[in-house]
């Protein structure tokens, strides 16, 4: 049985104690992020330093050196320490310990694997609590460096409860285990002019009906069962279209299996798309054929930006989408039920509009970048009320 915490999806009022975790001073937490793409994860640091800093708070962050989050963190006024590759985790070890002596840190936040690796290289955990971020469902690796990282952790910070509970069955402690779940900012809805601009951008018909995914084309997203289930779709509606944005080692394949299957004039294969939301505005409908997601920012997205969505009820999946009320989900790999509930949409666009505003209220309610961001500052007056508490 699960003993990790939740915490609350609304905004609340702190409870700590420390005169520096108290509700109304300033936290200082320096972030840690030694990935050098721009993944979800990276997305959530950025919106984190962008609200501590809207809420008065100070944060810090260390980052690789070239890295997507640090470029992208400059705009946030920030103080941002460089860490170079491919020793990242060595130098970031390095960097922690500089940092710490020269500047007031309330707390290390390791936002990913190599930086906590890195944190724990410098030993933060013996002057300041240490929290880390945890967003994938694989077990903990079973060697005495993993497990002694984790140990070092005065929290961590799972991502679903999904995560949460694989974490604890491969041995993270239960009491340091919590659950915030990742948010996005919320849009204003789309315009008419904003969904045709879209779609001219991506050469899509205006009539058409417009079926998306966006995630990096892996083995685990699941495209390939998309466009076999645009091999059916076609029969009923022919002027139906697949946009995938994202890229990745299997597009070749994928390329390929469009052509066979004789539907490649119906995929557009976008690539890496920085500004995300052009693709949000041109679709009717999202589609998450996701095999292993911890949680999945594209899906959030989607569905803040008022899209029916389809997903494989898989991972964390089935935490974000209520089946029926906020949008459908499917067992897995099966093109007859993914066909199914994808031309029940097309044929019922009341139906599909209604889940399409349900998801967005469900975002706004439960998974904003708000929420994220009280949630993660709950977490740090609490190991920060905990360490007054013990003389640390």
């Amino acid at each position: 049985m699960a003993i990790f915490r939740s915490t609350p999806t609304e905004t609340h009022e702190a409870r700590g104690h420390a005169a520096q975790g108290s509700q109304g001073d300033a936290v200082k937490p320096l972030i840690v992020d030694l990935e050098t793409a721009w993944r979800g994860g990276q997305n959530q640091a950025l919106l984190l330093l962008q609200g501590l800093r809207e809420r008065g708070h100070e944060p810090e962050l260390v980052a690789a050196a070239g890295s997507a989050l640090a470029e992208r963190a400059r705009a946030c006024a920030v103080p941002i320490y460089l860490a170079g590759s491919p020793l990242a985790q060595w130098q970031a070890a390095r960097v922690l310990r500089r940092v710490l002596r020269e500047r007031p840190v309330s707390l290390v936040h390791a936002n990913e694997a190599h930086a906590l690796t890195g944190a724990w290289l410098a030993q933060v955990h013996r002057s300041m609590p240490l929290v880390v971020s945890r967003r994938v469902g694989y077990p903990l690796k079973r060697n005495t460096l993993a497990a002694a990282r984790y140990r070092a952790a005065a929290r961590i910070i799972a991502n679903s409860r999904w995560v949460a509970e694989r974490a604890q069955a491969s041995g993270a402690p239960g009491e340091k285990l919590a659950v915030v779940y990742e948010g996005v900012k919320v849009p204003a809805a789309a315009t008419a002019e904003a969904r045709q601009a879209a779609r001219a951008r991506w050469r899509l018909q205006p009539d058409a009906s417009v079926l998306g995914c966006v995630g990096a084309l892996l083995p685990d997203k699941g495209q390939e069962w998309l466009i076999r289930a645009m091999a059916s779709l076609r029969a009923e509606f022919p002027k139906c279209g697949l946009l995938l944005a994202g890229d990745g080692p299997c597009r070749l394949r994928l390329q390929q299996l469009a052509r066979k299957l004789e539907v490649l004039d119906a995929v557009t294969f976008a690539g890496f798309v920085e500004d995300v939301g052009s693709i949000y505005d041109a679709l009717d409908l999202f589609l998450l054929p996701s095999f292993f997601d911890a949680l999945n920012n594209s899906l959030l997205a989607a569905m803040a930006h008022e899209l029916p969505c389809v997903a494989f009820a898989k991972g964390a999946l089935p935490e974000i989408i209520e089946h029926e009320k906020s949008g459908l989900l499917v067992s897995g790999p099966n093109v007859a039920e993914i066909s199914a509930s994808v031309a029940g949409l097309l044929r019922d666009p009341a139906h599909a509009r209604a889940l399409g505003l349900a998801a967005r209220r469900r975002v706004a309610e439960r998974f904003s970048s708000a929420q994220m961001v009280e949630g993660t500052l709950r977490i740090y007056r609490e190991v920060l009320s905990e360490t007054v508490i013990r003389g640390g």
